[in-house]
């Protein structure tokens, strides 16, 4: 189910990184980022990498400059996907760090983000996080989603969102190939109850929009156009108005 593309380009994560701070939220560690006083929370779910990885940090940082309080959780531990771990290679690392995990260690955070005022919620996922993000779609746990070269994620899933949701996808991806991407979209196009976006970036492999090189202009060009695209969805879909599903 996991190819080689699951953790090409791995980055050198930094825990300094970003301008928020480390802080517990639900059980779990976070980096969280942006004004408290707003009532609408964006939370980024990491890819196998974790929440250490900078250009996520710094994606959170953006997200929170468009008035969001953003929350990248640690889903992994302290424990993220290590491909120079020979003697835990992938399949083994999964065994601990399940998608299905991932999910319910959310509910507890959300909970939390409620208990400080938040009244609306959105979730992006990048990869792994992928998953997590389409499940909150189906329960209504989020008012909108995004999810970004994800893994694991079926058409069942698809056909079971229930909020808002844009999928960004690359032409080059092992784990959501645009043949699977297209059939997303037309059952979403299906789904006339619901707002639903499916783009496909030319000439990018899976995990672009967070796994970029900083030096390498067409990446980071094309990695800021989905992070735009990601934020105008939820500048229009995560409404303090809404009210959560719980």
């Amino acid at each position: 189910m996991s190819g080689p593309q699951c953790c090409a380009n791995p980055p050198n994560l930094d825990p300094s990184s970003g301008a928020g701070r480390v802080e517990q939220l639900g059980g779990l560690d976070a980096y969280v980022v942006g004004s408290q006083d707003s009532k609408l929370a964006m939370l980024l779910l990491s890819d196998v990498y974790g929440y250490e990885a900078p250009n996520l940090r710094k994606l959170a940082d953006k997200v929170a400059a468009a008035g969001f309080y953003v929350v990248v959780p640690d889903y992994f531990c302290g424990d993220p996907f290590a491909p120079e771990n020979h003697e835990r290679p992938f399949m083994v690392w999964i065994k601990d760090h399940g998608t299905d995990k991932g999910f319910e260690d959310t509910k507890p955070a959300i909970q939390a983000l409620k208990s400080k005022g938040i009244s609306t919620i959105g979730a992006a996922g990048f990869c792994w996080g992928g998953k997590v993000a389409v499940e909150l779609a189906k329960c209504e746990l989020v008012q909108a989603a995004v999810l970004l070269h994800p893994s694991f994620v079926t058409l069942d899933d698809i056909k079971g969102a229930k909020v808002p949701i844009a999928v960004l996808g690359a032409e080059i991806d092992q784990m959501s190939p645009p043949e699977l991407l297209k059939q997303f979209e037309e059952v979403l196009s299906a789904k006339s109850e619901i707002d639903a976006f499916v783009k496909i970036f030319p000439k990018v492999s899976h995990g672009w929009t967070v796994r970029y090189k900083v030096e390498d202009e067409a990446a980071v060009k094309s990695a800021e156009e989905a992070h735009s695209d990601m934020i105008q969805w939820f500048v229009k879909f995560v409404k303090e108005e809404t009210t959560l599903h719980l």
